[in-house]
């Protein structure tokens, strides 16, 4: 093997690390993806709130929205969920997210969590934001 195929090799084979690296890195996200029903009548507005990142959109029937934390949280890490309609008071959830998982969580046609599709092991990482109505009754 002469020195420029070596090099090609092990470019390769750096290459090849990084690539891993990087998809290990993406795969250990924490995820959270909210899932609003079909059958819903209107559109939410809604802030998702991870830390520092804050998005501000219209969640519609039938649409989802999520976003990702961090790998290493620290002890002031934190993701929350608001949302709201024009004649329905505002609801928010404190979510604590689990490393190398993806929490789902549904909304049913009223705008409030799904606990019949959400999971049990979701509920449990929910928590009502001081202050705000119970995100899981009417």
């Amino acid at each position: 093997m002469s020195a420029s195929e070596k090099k090609l090799y092990l470019g390769r084979w750096i290459t090849g690390l990084i690539c891993f690296l990087i998809a290990g890195w993406y795969l250990a996200l924490p995820r959270v993806v909210i899932y609003y029903a079909n059958d819903g009548s209107k559109g939410f507005h809604y802030v998702f709130n991870t830390q520092h990142s804050i998005f501000r959109r219209d969640l519609m029937p039938g649409e989802t929205t999520g976003d990702a934390g961090h790998v290493f949280p620290d002890e002031d890490f934190f993701m929350m969920f608001d949302w709201w309609a024009d004649n329905t008071p505002p609801r928010c959830i404190d979510i604590t997210p689990k490393r190398w998982s993806t929490l789902d969580i549904y909304l049913d046609g009223s705008g409030k969590v799904d606990i019949g599709k959400t999971g049990p092991e979701v509920i449990a990482r929910l928590k009502q934001c001081p202050g705000q109505p119970d995100p899981f009754r009417p």
